[in-house]
């Protein structure tokens, strides 16, 4: 028997892997209903539309979410929690992330860049927002992070790299996941008994719209080249997975299955700077000019 349906809560979801994943998803007799956020609501909505899916076992909903404006996550979470109404949340994937430098002026007067609201402040308020909602449900956090973390080696240069206008040489994507890692093992201490927070690595996947508006690039022909189904793969593993390791701080699921040593990750383990890169919501509100 396919059983009651699941809810899924997901950021970064109208193209690429998240859209891959939903895409997936609504192919299996498990029953889901998905809440998702989207800038352009209507052609995400035609893209889904266009699968076919059995509408009578799944159902989907999309909301406008702009994640660089922190208002419409506020007004996001509270549409998904009204859809969710008295059922639960199982799971809330964060997915979406750019990979633009950080030399223009920050958004809507913010101090910090593009890169840095979209790929970790929203996405981070977000979970304060619904987070009576996630305890309540117990639910599973899937953060899509990405071996990119290894890119930091100085932490102490973080907030020159991620702040608005910031000229510095050195990847501003790999600076806002590592924070997005660093916020994960936040999440996972905040919420310790009561969710499951699981970072992973969808691996290295041309085709995706992450280098949009950038000159990075990702070689089809790498030896570690995946393709979008096989990451989407990867992503869903995290959700299912349930042979956590002792060690709680060991969230990190790598795209090829295995949990990751803590050394690979270890400067994102310090307590202090996980600590600092996350605020609380009224610190949010406050600095973000959302306080009433």
């Amino acid at each position: 028997m396919a059983g009651l349906a699941k809810t899924v809560v997901a950021t970064g979801a109208s193209s690429g892997l998240g859209f891959e994943l939903v895409k997936q998803l609504l192919a299996q007799t498990q029953p889901y209903k998905f809440i998702l956020g989207a800038r352009d609501t209507k052609t995400t909505q035609a893209a889904f539309d266009n699968l076919k899916y059995d509408s009578n076992k799944h159902s989907l909903s999309i909301f406008p979410l702009e994640l660089s404006n922190l208002r419409t996550v506020k007004a996001f979470s509270q549409q998904a929690l009204n859809q969710v109404g008295e059922e639960k949340i199982d799971y809330l994937m964060l997915n979406a992330g750019i990979a633009i430098n950080a030399e223009k002026p920050g958004p809507h007067g913010s101090k910090w860049s593009e890169p840095y609201i979209v790929n970790y402040l929203s996405q981070h308020y977000l979970v304060h927002l619904l987070r009576e909602k996630l305890e309540a449900s117990q639910s599973r956090i899937v953060v899509v992070s990405s071996g990119a973390v290894r890119g930091v080696t100085d932490p102490s240069l973080l907030e020159e790299d991620v702040k608005g206008g910031s000229k510095t040489e050195r990847s501003v994507y790999s600076a806002t996941k590592f924070i997005q890692l660093l916020g994960a093992h936040w999440w996972r201490r905040q919420l310790q008994g009561k969710c499951h927070v699981v970072a992973v690595s969808p691996g290295l996947i041309p085709g995706t719209g992450l280098p949009r508006g950038t000159t990075m690039t990702l070689p089809v022909n790498h030896p570690d080249a995946k393709s979008i189904p096989e990451g989407a793969q990867s992503i869903f593993r995290a959700f299912t997975r349930d042979d956590f390791p002792q060690d709680p701080d060991q969230i990190f699921l790598t795209s090829w299955g295995e949990w990751w040593s803590k050394d690979v990750y270890k400067l994102s383990l310090d307590k202090n700077l996980q600590d600092k890169w996350c605020p609380s919501k009224d610190e949010i509100e406050k600095e973000e000019g959302l306080a009433v």
